[in-house]
């Protein structure tokens, strides 16, 4: 209810502020729409692959525009859970019926970068947001892309929001205040790689629509740019270049490997939401859109991130820690955690952190260990996760069939404390709520 009352609030201060705005004649501004040098396909994208599809992969438009559990690609019906109801992502297949077989060119680009759909204004969980910035082109090369696909026949459900979050002609309020209409201009004072990187990371990738927190009117915070946010129950961790919370201090072949194949030696592998993103996307990138992603974040100023501890390369806890004995076996407040760990984790993930079997195991240096709320690790315990790279799967499996919630509270502290030098601050509750995600 709090939220409710909160989010209420602010749909009254965002139709007041707009109602201004209209009045001044600066209802949705339209920027103009050159098309930067930096738009398009690499120089180095081989022929096995068309602009559209890479345009496409490098928006990530599969990963929210499939159902999850065998969805279709592309067919829509992934439910995305707000705090004031759940909408749902639509058919992209050229299915004439529940699909775009029958858009024009016109209202596909109205759809991808001005958030108007065939049903009226979309909501912002459709990253129109940031492909505002893209170039009319790239758009076109996308949709020629899609309607190559095979139409698939499936309805998107409605969605299910309360008043009055469900009247789309509001969304046009929102818009007036928090949409920056604006196509990607380019830098003179940077360089072309460097611009590139922008275009993908801002037009294309949208990154920051999961990495940056947001204001009650739920528009990013553009003074916290990619400052790291909780999203669908994980956490899409700082990606600034602070050394201590962010990216600051990776190498570039750490910021490479992670971007390109979901995992940085001696720091993080991908999972999750994130996970989805180096699977559908990132890994089919060229080795120069990587390192024009790499140029980027590294210039993008450092933040520090709310909630988040500073990541630990070399925690005390660790110190005297083998492959098979912890340092301290007396480390552990609660002894709980520990057993469970011992007898579940431990073959796997190693009391040293270092991972067996694969890298994508290791846990020593990762964001979700130094984590005190540990949102991004009761998500893989519970849940699992799962990342398909370079033709092979990593995996690990959930226990949250097998363990109770306050199972996963004490093996989720004890890993923060042991690998991280943590305090965790994980509850029964906590574990509890995150069961509930969709």
């Amino acid at each position: 209810m709090k939220w409710k009352k909160l989010l209420g609030s602010a749909v009254l201060v965002v139709v007041v502020v707009a109602g201004g705005l209209l009045a001044y004649g600066h209802f949705a501004p339209r920027g103009a729409d050159p098309v930067p040098p930096v738009a398009g396909v690499p120089a180095d994208l081989n022929g096995a692959m068309s602009h559209g599809e890479y345009l496409a992969k490098a928006a990530d438009c599969v990963a929210c525009h499939t159902a999850r559990d065998g969805g279709k690609p592309y067919a829509g019906g992934r439910a995305f859970a707000l705090p004031f109801g759940t909408i749902y992502a639509t058919n992209l297949t050229p299915d004439k019926e529940t699909g775009i077989g029958n858009w024009s060119d016109d209202a596909f680009v109205a759809a991808v970068r001005e958030g108007v759909g065939s049903h009226g204004r979309l909501y912002p969980a459709m990253p129109y947001t940031s492909y505002v910035q893209m170039s009319r082109q790239d758009v076109l090369d996308i949709k020629k892309y899609l309607m190559t696909l095979e139409p698939v026949k499936q309805a998107t459900p409605a969605n299910t929001l309360s008043f009055p979050f469900n009247q789309r002609w509001g969304m046009a309020f929102w818009n007036a205040v928090f949409l920056d209409a604006k196509r990607y201009q380019p830098d003179a004072a940077k360089s072309e790689e460097w611009n590139r990187g922008a275009y993908l990371a801002g037009a294309l990738g949208h990154c920051g629509e999961c990495h940056t927190p947001r204001n009650i009117g739920f528009a990013t915070k553009s003074h916290d740019y990619l400052a790291g946010a909780e999203i669908e129950g994980w956490k899409a961790y700082n990606t600034t270049s602070d050394d201590a919370y962010g990216l600051g201090d990776w190498t570039d072949a750490q910021l490479t490997g992670y971007l390109s194949r979901g995992h940085a030696p001696g720091r993080s592998s991908a999972a999750g939401p994130m996970a989805e993103v180096v699977e559908h996307s990132l890994q089919y990138l060229t080795q120069s859109d990587i390192h024009a992603l790499v140029t980027y974040l590294r210039s993008v100023s450092p933040r520090t991130s709310e909630g988040s501890g500073e990541v630990n390369l070399d925690p005390a806890t660790l110190k005297g820690a083998t492959a098979v004995l912890p340092a301290n076996a007396a480390m552990a407040a609660d002894n709980r955690g520990k057993l469970l760990f011992e007898g579940d984790c431990a073959g796997c993930h190693q009391w040293d952190g270092a991972g067996r079997q694969t890298q994508y195991a290791s846990l020593k240096g990762s964001h979700a260990v130094n984590d005190p709320e540990g949102n991004a690790l009761v998500q893989v315990i519970l849940n699992g996760t799962q990342l398909k790279v370079g033709g092979a799967t990593q995996f690990m499996p959930g226990f949250g069939a097998i363990y109770s919630d306050k199972d996963i509270a004490a093996i989720s502290n004890y890993v923060l404390s042991h690998f991280g030098d943590q305090q965790g601050k994980v509850t029964a509750e906590q574990v509890k709520k995150a069961r509930q995600q969709p």
